[in-house]
């Protein structure tokens, strides 16, 4: 089972600069795409509809804003959009999936960068996803939530730690609620569970040289309930060609979608 997760700052850009074209080649049994930044009328083209994928848009009411969404080379057995929660859902950042053996989540966090009110609504998100996490666990299915989570992790997922210490997207309350999500809560890092080089990131800013002297942030996860944290097979950055301000993350698990 292939997933791929990727943030494409705009499905359209993406699609412009050859993402579809590349997707069509990377046999992916999901695709999970954040920030669309479309409404699902502008997207008409047959480009954003390969004829091997069903695909479901969760679109943010401002237009060319936040949006979510997930293609499935597989039939689901139901399908959420969003997490009914109003001040949430307007931002369009959730989208589920789910199978008798397996539940797969486009989820886009918010980012607090721009200064203290929008910190203040992505710490209020984090509140009100815990106990939905702890629901998608409850339900003894095998779960991947696969997004820009808007946090790097340890110090091994950003390459100036030291100097985004009290940064939005590496603060120690950030990176706590990770950690508890790990250590207490069933999830995994899928990422992690595989040896991986150092300096792997998936962010790089548009300021300077970021993206070509690879000072990263590693902030899109696939994070899995940990039944499949065993079962990962292979991890990869894919950097090779630019979609967008961040790199596709792809994942192989050994997992039967179709199992029971």
């Amino acid at each position: 089972m292939r997933i791929i997760t990727a943030n494409v700052n705009g499905i359209r850009s993406a699609a412009s600069k050859g993402f579809f074209s590349w997707l069509s080649r990377q046999r992916a049994d999901f695709v999970c795409l954040q920030e669309t930044k479309a409404q699902e009328h502008q997207l008409t083209d047959p480009v954003f509809r390969p004829r091997s994928f069903q695909v479901w848009f969760h679109d943010a009411e401002k237009k060319g804003y936040s949006g979510t969404a997930l293609y499935s080379k597989h039939a689901p057995e139901s399908v959420t959009t969003g997490l009914d929660i109003d001040w949430i859902d307007r931002e369009g950042r959730y989208l589920e999936l789910r199978f008798p053996n397996l539940i797969v989540v486009s989820l886009y966090m918010p980012s607090g960068s721009s200064g203290d009110v929008r910190q203040a609504y992505k710490i209020r998100m984090m509140d009100a996803f815990l106990p939905h996490l702890r629901k998608l666990r409850a339900t003894g299915r095998p779960v991947v939530i696969c997004g820009d989570w808007n946090i790097a992790h340890t110090e091994a997922d950003i390459r100036n730690w030291r100097n985004n210490r009290k940064n939005s997207g590496f603060l120690p309350e950030e990176r706590a609620w990770l950690s508890h999500l790990f250590d207490k809560e069933g999830y995994a890092d899928a990422f992690r569970c595989l040896p991986q080089k150092p300096h792997e990131y998936t962010w790089w800013s548009q300021r300077g040289q970021a993206r070509a002297n690879n000072v990263g942030w590693r902030i899109d996860y696939q994070i899995t309930s940990d039944d499949l944290a065993s079962r990962v097979r292979r991890t990869r950055v894919y950097r090779d060609k630019v979609f967008s301000d961040h790199a596709p993350l792809i994942i192989d698990y050994e997992h039967d979608v179709a199992g029971v």
